[in-house]
C-alpha cells in the first residue's frame, strides 16, 4: 500500500560523502550547474563517461539543501530502471523501480520512483499531479527518447513542466529526424537552421584522452556476395564495392545471413580476438553480437556454439525475464551475448570488449549507441574491438567516431539524393526484414578482412580471411593506450609496404599478363601510402594520427580515408609530401 507523498516517514537525506570521486568533467559541470542553477540542463556525454553518477550527484545536492524534495528519473527501457535504482541506492538515494502509473503515489520510504518514457507517455496527468505534489528534480536520462514519438514528447512536456529542476542527460544529441526534444533549447545559426545546445558537452575524444574511455578498432570485412531476386534472377556483388542503394541493402542482408559463409567467418574472427584479449589481460572479456530480428538472433547463438562449444546467452526485447539475463552475463564470464535492441542503449556491461555488428541498422544515433556499449573503460589500456560489414555508410561512421553533432532542425534533404531513404527503410529491423525477404534470396556470402579504421584513419589490405595478416590483427595486444594503438597500426602498415618491397620480381608470364590493378586495390595501395606518410609526419611532429588526417581533410577535402576516391587519396598523398 502506497503512502501518499509527505506523510510518513521520509527517507534520509543522502550523504554526500558517499560519493565517489569525480571525474574532472563530472567536477566542471557540477561546479558550473551549481553556478547557473538553472531549470533546465542539458548534459552531453560519451557513453561510459558516467552521467549516472554524474546526475545522482547534482540530485544528491539538490536534496541536501532542500531546494527538491523529490527526484524522477525517466529511461529508455524497463531494463534502466533497475540499473537506475541500483546505482542511486548505493549512494543513499531510494528510488522505486516498480511504480506503476495507477499506484498514483510514490511510497515515504522512496525519495522518487524511476519510470520509463512509455509509462509517463501512457499517463501524462499522474506525473504531472506527482511533480506538482513535491519540489521534484527530473532526470530526462538520454533525452533524445523524447522525441520518438508525438505522444512521449507531449507526455514528457505535459508531465514535467511544473518540475523544479530538470535535467536532461544524453550520450547522443541527435536524432534521425527532426521532432524537436521536449526542454532542450535550440539556437538559430547563420545557416538559418535551428541546432541544440548543450550546457556540459564532454565528447568521445576528450574521454578517450583522458583515459575515461577505450580506444575501439574497427575490423571490416567484405566479400563475395551472391542473392535471386523475386524475379528469379542470380546476382552477385562485392561487399563494399560502389553500387546503388538497393543493391547494397541486399548485399548487406546476404552477408549477415546465418545459412552464408560470412558470418561464421566473422564469427570465428572475433572469437579469436576474444581469446587474444583474455590471454593479454583482460581474463573476462565478453563479446556481443548485434542482431537485426529474434530470428536471426537465435540463429547467431547456434553459429557460436557450433564454432567453439560455448552456449551464447540470447536476450530478446519482449522476452520476460530478460533484465535479469542482462544482469547474470554482466557477472559472469560467459563469453558471448547476442542480443536485438536490449542491449544497445544504456546497458552497462563494462567487461564487453569484443563487437560484431550483425545488423543492418545504420543511422548515426544507432551505431554511436551501439559501439557506446563497448567504450566503458575499467583499467588503464583496455580496448576494444568490433567487427563490422564493409559497407561504406558504416566505415563513414566508423571512421567519425570523435565528431561531435547536434540535434539540427529544419535541415535540407541532400541535394545529390544521397540521404539513403531507401537504405534507412531497409535498415528498420524487424519492419523491413519481411519486406526484403520477399524480394530476394539469399544464396551465398563469403568474408575478407577489408581493413582496419582506428582513430579515423585506415589500415590494411584486403586479405583472405585465415590468413597470416588477419592473425596479426586478432592477435594485437588488449592492454594498450590509444597512441600505442595508433603506433602499433601504422608499425605493421610499414613492415607490410617493407616487405613487399624487399619481394623479388616475378618473371612476367608472356602468354597471360598480369591484369592491371582494380580501382579497389589501387585505393587500397593509397591508403597504406597515405598511412605511411601519417605516421612518419607523427614521428617528425608528435601530432596524434588523427590529427594529421583531420588537417587533411580540411586542407582537400573529402570523407575519411576509409571512403575517399583515388583521387581524393591523391591529392591527400600530395599535400602531406609538402608540409
Amino acid at each position: 500500500m502506497y503512502a501518499l507523498e509527505g506523510e510518513g516517514m521520509a527517507p534520509p537525506r543522502p550523504v554526500l560523502e558517499q560519493f565517489p570521486a569525480l571525474r574532472a568533467w563530472q567536477r566542471k559541470s557540477l561546479v558550473e550547474y551549481l553556478r547557473r542553477r538553472d531549470e533546465d540542463f542539458l548534459a552531453v556525454a560519451t557513453p561510459g563517461a558516467g552521467k549516472t553518477t554524474f546526475a545522482l550527484r547534482i540530485a544528491a545536492e539538490l536534496l541536501a539543501d532542500g531546494t527538491v524534495e523529490a527526484l524522477t528519473v525517466v529511461t529508455p527501457t524497463e531494463h534502466l530502471k533497475t540499473q537506475w535504482a541500483a546505482a542511486a541506492g548505493a549512494v543513499g538515494i531510494q528510488l522505486d523501480p516498480a511504480f506503476r502509473n495507477a499506484d498514483v503515489h510514490s511510497s515515504a520510504d522512496f525519495h522518487g520512483a524511476v519510470v520509463t518514457y512509455a509509462q509517463v507517455g501512457m499517463a501524462p496527468e499522474v506525473h504531472r499531479r506527482r511533480t506538482m505534489t513535491r519540489r521534484t528534480l527530473v532526470v530526462l536520462d538520454e533525452i533524445h527518447h523524447a522525441g520518438d514519438s508525438r505522444s512521449w514528447g507531449d507526455g514528457v512536456k505535459a508531465a514535467f513542466e511544473p518540475a523544479v529542476r530538470r535535467l536532461m542527460l544524453t550520450g547522443t544529441p541527435f536524432r534521425s529526424d527532426e521532432n524537436p526534444i521536449p526542454f532542450v533549447r535550440y539556437e538559430r545559426g547563420s545557416d538559418g537552421l535551428q541546432r541544440s545546445r548543450s550546457d556540459s558537452t564532454y565528447g568521445y575524444s576528450d574521454a578517450l584522452r583522458d583515459g575515461v574511455v577505450r580506444p575501439v578498432i574497427f575490423l571490416a570485412y567484405s566479400g563475395e556476395t551472391r542473392w535471386r531476386t523475386s524475379a528469379g534472377d542470380e546476382l552477385a556483388a562485392r561487399l563494399g564495392e560502389p553500387m546503388t542503394q538497393d543493391l547494397i541493402a541486399q548485399a548487406w542482408r546476404t552477408a549477415l545471413d546465418p545459412t552464408g559463409d560470412w558470418m561464421p567467418q566473422v564469427l570465428r574472427a572475433a572469437d579469436a580476438r576474444l581469446t587474444a584479449l583474455r590471454s593479454h589481460g583482460m581474463t573476462d572479456a565478453g563479446g556481443l553480437v548485434i542482431a537485426s530480428d529474434q530470428q536471426a538472433a537465435r540463429a547467431y547463438a547456434k553459429l557460436i556454439e557450433q564454432l567453439t562449444g560455448e552456449k551464447a546467452v540470447v536476450v530478446l526485447s519482449d522476452d520476460v525475464g530478460a533484465s535479469a539475463r542482462i544482469a547474470l552475463f554482466a557477472a559472469s564470464e560467459q563469453r558471448w551475448l547476442v542480443a536485438v535492441r536490449m542491449v544497445s542503449e544504456g546497458v552497462d556491461i563494462p567487461r564487453l570488449a569484443v563487437g560484431v555488428y550483425a545488423t543492418s541498422a545504420s543511422t548515426p544515433l544507432f551505431f554511436a549507441q551501439a559501439i557506446g556499449r563497448f567504450v566503458r573503460v575499467r583499467r588503464p589500456g583496455e580496448t576494444a574491438t568490433v567487427f563490422l560489414p564493409s559497407v561504406e555508410h558504416l566505415l563513414g561512421l566508423a571512421s567519425e567516431m570523435e565528431a561531435e553533432r547536434d540535434h539540427v532542425l529544419g535541415k535540407p534533404k541532400d541535394p545529390d539524393g544521397l540521404d539513403d531513404d531507401l537504405l534507412e527503410r531497409a535498415q528498420r529491423a524487424e519492419d523491413a526484414s519481411g519486406e526484403l525477404e520477399k524480394r530476394f534470396e539469399a544464396l551465398s556470402a563469403t568474408a575478407e578482412l577489408d581493413q582496419v579504421i582506428f582513430d579515423g584513419a585506415s589500415f590494411g589490405t584486403p586479405v583472405l580471411a585465415g590468413t597470416p595478416e588477419e592473425e596479426e590483427y586478432l592477435g594485437l595486444p588488449g592492454l594498450l593506450t590509444p597512441d600505442q594503438v595508433a603506433t602499433l597500426l601504422a608499425k605493421r602498415q610499414a613492415d607490410q609496404v617493407a616487405a613487399e618491397r624487399r619481394r623479388p620480381e616475378r618473371q612476367p608470364v608472356a602468354t597471360a599478363p598480369s591484369a592491371p590493378p582494380t580501382a579497389g586495390e589501387r585505393r587500397v595501395l593509397l591508403r597504406r601510402q597515405l598511412n605511411g606518410l601519417v605516421a612518419a609526419h607523427h614521428h617528425r611532429t608528435g601530432l596524434p594520427h588523427g590529427k594529421i588526417h583531420a588537417e587533411l581533410r580540411r586542407l582537400c577535402g573529402g570523407p575519411p580515408s576509409a571512403q575517399a576516391t583515388i583521387e581524393q587519396l591523391k591529392e591527400r598523398i600530395a599535400t602531406l609530401q609538402t608540409l
